[in-house]
């Protein structure tokens, strides 16, 4: 692909993270410094579209990005981040404490919940799943249908047979998988990693979830909880 489509592939999917829109092409003149006019950014638009990258929700909207487009960001897109550093010591506030194991495990799953504003999941031994920040989740906009809801939370219902299917892996580094891949569904994407004592743990939101940072606080997550 074209150095050119790609910037505009990253601008969009990196606008679509922030605010849940679909973006114009206007958008990206003004806010992301396209030095083009909005008519070439609509050509280059349907470029993407041809590709399979970009979709266009209903005429005259501006685009979202595709499953297709997503992983084209995960593989070859994305930038690295850094988690912040009041997150990162509110993880390792938590894990300098004399709790036990568990207990900090949860409380570090609610601390990286509301730091994504989304859900996180921990497998933590057979058939004891904890989950923590589907208020996040829910909330939403790609869960605003209550069909998503009703099948996001079926799914949920049945998490403990699922989380023991997905521990049979290992995953040294947090790992990304979407759509298709996503053990929780094809409108979600998620971060998984496997921590100490073999304990699954999962950030969940829909596809369009921060990846860099979601990855991030994961990293700096392994490194803290011993």
């Amino acid at each position: 692909m074209e150095p050119k489509l790609k910037k505009v592939l990253l601008n969009v999917i990196e606008d679509v993270i922030k605010t849940g829109e679909p973006v114009g092409s206007q958008r990206l003149v003004e806010e992301y410094g396209m030095e083009v006019s909005s008519a070439t950014i609509r050509n280059w638009f349907a470029e993407l579209e041809e590709l399979g990258y970009l979709t266009q929700p209903y005429t005259s909207s501006g685009r979202l990005p595709t499953e297709q487009g997503y992983r084209l960001y995960v593989d070859e897109l994305m930038p690295k981040r850094a988690a912040t550093k009041k997150d990162c010591q509110a993880v390792e506030s938590i894990n300098s404490g004399e709790n036990d194991f568990e207990s900090r495990i949860k409380e570090s799953a609610k601390c990286i919940a509301a730091a994504v504003d989304n859900a996180v999941i921990v497998g933590l031994h057979k058939d004891d799943t904890y989950y923590t920040g589907l208020t996040h989740l829910f909330a939403q906009p790609e869960f605003d249908e209550m069909r998503s809801v009703l099948n996001l939370g079926a799914l949920l219902d049945s998490l403990d047979g699922m989380i023991g299917r997905v521990k049979r892996q290992e995953f040294i580094e947090p790992t990304i998988r979407l759509g298709k891949e996503c053990p929780f569904g094809s409108m979600c994407g998620s971060v998984m990693v496997t921590l100490d004592q073999g304990v699954f743990f999962a950030i969940l939101g829909p596809m369009r979830l921060d990846y860099p940072y979601a990855k991030a606080l994961l990293v700096n997550l392994k490194n803290n909880l011993k």
